[in-house]
């Protein structure tokens, strides 16, 4: 259970580092780093212990992935039916990616592309599929969907029901922006798969890297880009408290 705490405090940090170079990104120093899961993973890499820290993050990432998987097979009681296990399943599939990202790093053999590219080649093969426009489109109301729960799980502040008591005033700040922000961006993602799927273009899809870009690029792009990596600078320091207050029963 502690290092599935871990496992939370390793989001955080991964949000962090994103939120960092999406500043960069905002002001134009970010160079080459990609504004994503991939790209600060890279950026750890390249510091001076990275190493170590990427082994946390293998560490922390599995053991909080399989706790939830765990959850998925052998759910406690009044865990809230199959929607809350499905919701469980799909977490426990995204932290055991991140701690997969995070080996591949640590032990040298990760790539450092953009989210853009494994976004629109996922695209590419889901439109050659029978229907193949549709499933785009599914798959962006699908994120849109999951970003609007953020937003609202923030606003309404209902992630306080994963917490075991009251974490403070800071990080309950801290998670009522930061889930929004969160929400948005993903909802911003999904967006630009229906987009894709509408106009029958795979190179329309954009993953974290290419929205956040895409912000940049807009009327007043640098100060929304700006107001974007600070919720998500907030949404990891609640990630961090989480790994604290945590209900892990």
């Amino acid at each position: 259970m502690a290092l599935a705490r871990v496992g939370h405090a390793v989001n955080g940090v991964l949000h962090l580092v994103i939120a960092g170079i999406a500043l960069q990104l905002a002001w134009g120093a970010a160079g080459g780093e990609q504004a994503d899961q991939s790209g600060a993973l890279a950026a750890l890499a390249g510091q001076p212990l990275g190493a170590l820290l990427l082994w946390v993050f293998v560490v922390g990432g599995t053991a909080l992935g399989l706790w939830y998987l765990a959850e998925v097979v052998a759910p406690s009681p009044g865990d809230g039916g199959a929607s809350e296990r499905a919701k469980s399943g799909a977490k426990g599939v995204v932290y055991l990616a991140i701690a997969w990202s995070a080996f591949r790093f640590a032990t040298g053999s990760g790539e450092s592309g953009s989210s853009e590219d494994q976004t629109q080649t996922l695209t590419q093969t889901l439109m050659r599929q029978p229907a193949g426009q549709w499933l785009v489109a599914a798959v962006g109301l699908v994120v849109v969907a999951v970003g609007a729960y953020y937003v609202q799980k923030g606003v309404r502040q209902r992630f306080m029901k994963d917490l075991t008591r009251h974490p403070g005033v800071w990080a309950v700040t801290a998670g009522t922006i930061g889930y929004p922000a969160k929400g948005a961006v993903l909802a911003l993602v999904g967006i630009f798969f229906v987009v894709a799927a509408w106009q029958h273009d795979a190179d329309e899809a954009q993953g974290l890297d290419g929205a956040l870009k895409a912000v940049k690029g807009a009327e007043y792009g640098p100060y929304l880009l700006t107001a974007m990596a600070l919720g998500i600078i907030a949404f990891g320091i609640y990630c961090i408290a989480r790994a604290r207050y945590a209900r892990l029963d």
